[in-house]
């Protein structure tokens, strides 16, 4: 397993990442939910620097994002106060940026794809989803009431609550129960909008022309 995270990196993460979207809705309740969700999140930054690792990008750029992130995830693991999670999510949210724009580069660096940048595309778009999901916790705590839902209105949306908005926003699907309300959350949310359609329309598309040629469906 510790070979293949090494020559598949992308793969690890991308199928880290798809496991804790099943796994983070039982872990918002309780003490120990808490507890673990914080302990999944630092797994989670080991194979974001694990990733960037294997791209062009600077290294010690992203274990300087992660160290903090862990210490802070740490403390909430240990304490079960979330008072700590937007000064962690800030840095994850920066982290997980800084790792899309690596695997990003990773992808378009040269003509030839290779099995791990395939697994990158999923990665860096799951990447993406997540650092803009931890803005909207940051955002959230800024200026409260940024996000508002069918249910429950008024309350502090969820972490799931906002990932799901991210990821339904990032693919344009609109599907979201989800709703930003405040200005600065409004902006956000478009920006997020045009990365998606972006991403698609420029980084995918090019990637499957080339995937194409190799296999020589294209001359």
């Amino acid at each position: 397993m510790r070979e293949f995270a090494k020559r598949q990196p992308s793969a690890v993460l991308l199928a880290a990442q798809l496991a804790a979207i099943l796994i983070y809705p039982f872990l918002e309740e309780g003490a120990a939910g808490r507890a673990i969700f914080s302990v999944f999140g630092i797994a989670i930054l080991g194979l974001v620097v694990l990733a960037v690792r294997s791209s062009p990008a600077v290294t010690w750029v992203s274990v300087l994002l992660a160290l903090p992130a862990t210490v802070l995830l740490l403390v909430q693991a240990v304490t079960g106060d979330d008072a700590l999670l937007p000064y962690s999510s800030a840095f994850e949210s920066v982290l997980y940026f800084y790792a899309g724009g690596a695997l990003l580069f990773y992808m378009l660096e040269d003509h030839e794809i290779t099995r791990d940048e395939l697994y990158a595309v999923g990665a860096t778009f799951t990447l993406v989803a997540w650092a803009f999901a931890y803005a909207y916790v940051v955002c959230q705590a800024i200026e409260p009431d940024s996000f508002t839902a069918a249910v429950d209105p008024r309350d502090a949306r969820t972490w799931m609550e906002l990932l799901f908005l991210s990821f339904t926003t990032l693919t344009s699907t609109g599907l979201s129960d989800v709703v930003p309300i405040k200005p600065f959350a409004r902006s956000l949310v478009m920006i997020e909008q045009i990365a998606g359609l972006g991403y698609v329309a420029m980084v995918v598309s090019r990637l499957v022309g080339l995937t194409l040629r190799a296999t020589g469906r294209i001359q």
